[in-house]
């Protein structure tokens, strides 16, 4: 076969590194881009940020994910923000039969303090407990005991293990038996917080309702509903619960609301909660009647090249090498940042402009959106839309918002439009709000009252949406 040299003239797409940076850039949240920005900053010298930069702004999000107002958020980012260089204060571990009274050396008042002050910690479930235990007038074997029954609490302070598979761990000579840990478990159970120790729902609340008066209404029917009958009460069964109880209406009613005064989880009031924060990469105002989109200012890195490595290169040119490399990666991380941002204004002030009914009206108002018709308004490619509506937030009026909330399916109406599903739960939980608990709307049932308003939905669907906003079904809120 003979070999020959043939020209060929052919496109094809390739990702320059400029543009595999900008894709990048695009799609790392705020708290990412910062993150990568630093690493830019420490490898790059002719790269610069302004040191008069202030914090970005953060919204304090609560432990169910959801964010604080706007205006409550502002004032609690300051005092809600861990100093720096705080650390987090843990209790010293404990031997087996170790002092429960012993504590760790502590420095003379009179030296001086050259470590960082922190902010105060509050104790953990089992410091509690331990503290309380050093005040009971017991052996050490029988401290030494509960000791160890603290330390298989989970963080619920429930105890999970069975009294005699922590006997079998125990070294054999020191001839721990069942009846002893049983001993240490009542005491255990008769410290703060009440119901700790407890190894089912069930007993924690036998624990709470046995330490209350006797004299308290309705003590006696709510103590035989926790030791016998709480699975009919969970499932609302009260006719049979009454029934079984041979109480009346009125005696349920109050022996339901006293069990529901219980905390069912003991030990939750001293869990370390983890606050988390977000930055808003876009803020929503009306301004003059009109709804309008804009960047957060504390968001935005303000990079700058370093004029000095700048001027030295341009008096030496051919001279630079590696520094002439270096300047050229400046310059194009700046310019991609910046058209990250720019891009991410364009798609919101796009959803804002056909979400303008949302911001007037709340989630009932909320229109259908996909995002191929905001990359058909723009310009730009679907997967583009992706990237930037994936972890950017948008701070408005009713609160903050990742930005792929406003798009959602639809379902059609009988007048031939469509209806947002946001829009469709917050139906949902407005009627299940407004319902009679005596007699709790069905999924049918609110399907019937959607279609009478024109939304034709399926009771599965409905089902689907109610789930999706933790709402039990009908058996379960009813009431008597």
């Amino acid at each position: 076969m003979k070999q020959t040299l043939q020209l060929k003239l052919s496109q094809h797409l390739t990702l320059t590194p400029q543009l595999q940076q900008s894709i990048r850039l695009l799609q790392l949240s705020t708290t990412e881009l910062n993150q990568e920005l630093e690493q830019f900053l420490a490898d790059n010298p002719l790269l610069e940020r302004e040191d008069s930069a202030p914090e970005p702004t953060a919204v304090l999000l609560r432990p169910d994910g959801s964010a604080a107002p706007p205006e409550q958020s502002a004032a609690s980012t300051d005092e809600a923000r861990p100093d720096e260089g705080q650390t987090e204060r843990t209790a010293t571990d404990l031997d087996w039969f170790s002092d429960t009274g012993r504590s760790s050396g502590t420095r003379d008042d009179g030296e001086d303090d050259d470590f960082p002050q922190v902010a105060a910690v509050s104790p953990t479930l089992r410091e509690h407990l331990l503290s309380q235990l050093r005040l009971l007038n017991l052996s050490d074997r029988d401290r030494d005991l509960v000791s160890l029954l603290v330390e298989a609490l989970d963080e619920d302070g429930y105890l999970t293990q069975p009294l005699e598979e922590l006997a079998e761990l125990l070294p054999a000579e020191l001839d721990v038996e069942p009846e002893e840990l049983s001993i240490a478990l009542k005491h255990l159970q008769h410290l703060e917080p009440t119901g700790v120790g407890a190894r089912t729902p069930a007993e924690c609340l036998e624990l709470q309702l046995a330490s209350l008066p006797e004299d308290t209404p309705a003590r006696t029917v709510a103590l035989a509903i926790v030791r016998q009958h709480l699975s009919l009460l969970a499932t609302r069964d009260f006719v049979r619960l009454k029934r079984l109880l041979s109480c009346n209406d009125d005696e349920l009613r109050l022996a339901q609301r006293l069990v529901q005064t219980l905390n069912p989880w003991p030990g939750s009031a001293y869990t370390q909660a983890e606050t988390r924060y977000i930055v808003p990469d876009v803020v929503v105002r009306k301004i003059k009647n009109v709804w309008v989109a804009a960047l957060n200012p504390d968001a935005v890195p303000k990079l700058s090249i370093n004029r000095m490595y700048a001027d030295i290169l341009q008096n030496n040119r051919g001279a630079g090498g590696q520094m002439s490399s270096q300047l050229q990666e400046a310059r194009w991380l700046i310019k991609n940042v910046q058209q990250r941002f720019e891009t991410i204004l364009r798609v919101s002030q796009a959803i804002v402009d056909r979400q303008r009914h949302f911001f007037e009206h709340g989630e009932v108002a909320m229109r259908p959106l996909v995002l191929r018709e905001i990359a058909d308004t723009l310009g730009l490619h679907e997967s583009t839309i992706s990237r930037v509506t994936t972890q950017k937030f948008m701070l408005t009026p009713r609160g903050i918002f990742e930005l792929k909330y406003f798009f959602g399916s639809h379902v059609s109406t009988d007048t031939g439009g469509a209806c947002s599903a946001t829009a469709i739960r917050a139906l949902i939980k407005q009627l299940i709000s407004a319902e009679d608990t005596k007699r709790p709307l069905s999924d049918s049932k609110i399907a019937e009252i959607l279609g009478q308003q024109g939304i034709v939905v399926a009771r599965r669907t409905i089902a689907k949406y109610r789930e999706s906003l933790h709402l039990p079904p009908v058996n379960l809120r009813k009431t008597l």
